[in-house]
């Protein structure tokens, strides 16, 4: 399928982009040759073939969720920027009512 360059600068201005003349004769070979491609795959017969949603084997690939020990207290609020009473300290986002 060969583009038009009005297809080509259709496409362009809906990406926004500003081609010159040369440019608009590259993207018209190089977009009418992925569609000539797409257009050969689309003649492969498919039919024989289910339909596969990953070709990898299935797996959880998370580690096993587990309890452990976190860190001190005192250790996780001596790098906050402020803290009072045992919690971090942050500015209010919400109104007092």
């Amino acid at each position: 399928m060969s583009l038009t360059l009005a297809e080509v600068e259709h496409i362009a201005g809906l990406a926004r982009l500003a081609l010159s003349e040369e440019e608009k004769a590259l993207f018209r070979e190089q977009l009418s040759a992925i569609l000539d491609y797409a257009a050969a795959l689309q003649k492969i017969d498919t039919s024989t073939i289910p339909p596969t949603a990953t070709v990898l084997p299935l797996r959880n690939v998370m580690r096993e969720d587990r309890v452990e020990p976190s860190l001190p207290h005192e250790d996780v609020l001596a790098n906050a920027p402020a803290a009072q009473d045992g919690y971090f300290r942050v500015a209010s986002i919400l109104e007092p009512s």
